[in-house]
């Protein structure tokens, strides 16, 4: 396997986990809100639909361009939502906890290997299957829910409505 080939595998993997992630996540987005939770799904779609693209057309830059797109957006989204939200979607700025962290590390990460892999617009003929890169976003997917609703019953670090009032 060659580094071409394995930082095109980095892109589907790290697609695959965000998606998974995001699509976890998405349910309890709504509960915040529609529009919070209208962005998981489509960022879901949209990574589930980069992880498919790349799969059956790896030597495509246009799945490669997406892939970067997608992720690079989901960097940016993050940072705003965390720092002065993000209209529509979540206006309030969001808490920091270390599961979107790491998720913003993983995206990096993806964004890095398809930055690279689009500058030197390589080829190869047999991708990640795509059965692998949906078990990693499903196996992702169970991960975030046990993770999110562990011991204290509270999900991804938000404060509940009431919570929020009785302060």
């Amino acid at each position: 396997m060659t580094g071409a080939e394995l930082r095109r595998d980095a892109v589907l993997v790290t697609c695959a986990v965000s998606a998974g992630i995001h699509g976890a996540l998405a349910p309890e987005h709504f509960g915040e809100g529609t529009g919070a939770g209208v962005g998981f799904v489509a960022a879901t779609a949209a990574l589930a639909a980069v992880v498919v693209a790349l799969t059956l057309r790896p030597a495509s830059v246009l799945a490669l361009a997406g892939a970067a797109t997608v992720l690079g957006g989901l960097l940016v989204a993050y940072a705003l939502a965390t720092t002065t939200g993000l209209p529509l979607f979540h206006p309030e700025p969001e808490s920091i906890v270390a599961l979107a962290l790491a998720t913003k590390v993983i995206e990096a990460i993806g964004l890095a290997a398809a930055a690279v892999a689009l500058l030197e617009r390589t080829r190869r003929s047999h991708p990640i299957p795509l059965f692998l890169t949906s078990m990693i976003a499903l196996f992702s997917a169970m991960v975030t829910l046990a993770v999110t609703t562990s011991h204290t019953g509270h999900t991804h670090g938000h404060e509940t409505h009431h919570e929020h009032h009785d302060r």
